[in-house]
């Protein structure tokens, strides 16, 4: 199931940004591995917001912040056009969440982690994305 983490240096993120970025990051996530929007779905879908103290990210030319935010999925799972759409979304919600415009988008980095077939494991078993495909397709039946 898909992992998502915000990196992001602490009080870079408005209040209210900070309070809905990691359920909206796990949203668009969900949304473009095409995962249907269930309960089951919704609860594998981890997202961590990780937030540094102040001094330990900076760049050679200035301290505006940067985020990063990394993305991790089955092998196989995300398509290059999913990709290129969950990078997109992914970097406007971390705009939104802390205030900054389209103007500051090269701030944010967006880092997705194929997760080779057989490496991934819940539950005390391998999880092989085929059978997170047969998941999928039951779910979206039900639906």
């Amino acid at each position: 199931m898909p992992m998502i983490e915000l990196t992001a240096p602490a009080g870079a993120l408005t209040p209210t940004g900070r309070e809905r970025v990691q359920r909206e990051l796990a949203a668009v996530l969900l949304r473009w591995e095409g995962a249907p929007d269930t309960e089951f779905f919704r609860a594998q879908s981890w997202s961590y917001l990780r937030e540094l103290p102040a001094g330990a990210q900076l760049t050679g030319e200035d301290d505006a912040p940067r985020f990063r935010v990394d993305v991790t999925v089955p092998q196989g799972a995300v398509s290059d056009r999913r990709k290129a759409g969950l990078i997109t979304e992914a970097t406007s919600v971390v705009l939104a969440a802390a205030g900054l415009t389209d103007a500051d988008a090269l701030r944010v980095w967006v880092l997705i982690h194929e997760q080779p077939e057989g490496t991934w494991g819940a539950g005390g078993s391998v999880v092989r994305y085929a059978d997170l495909v047969e998941l999928a397709k039951g779910a979206k039946a039900d639906a």
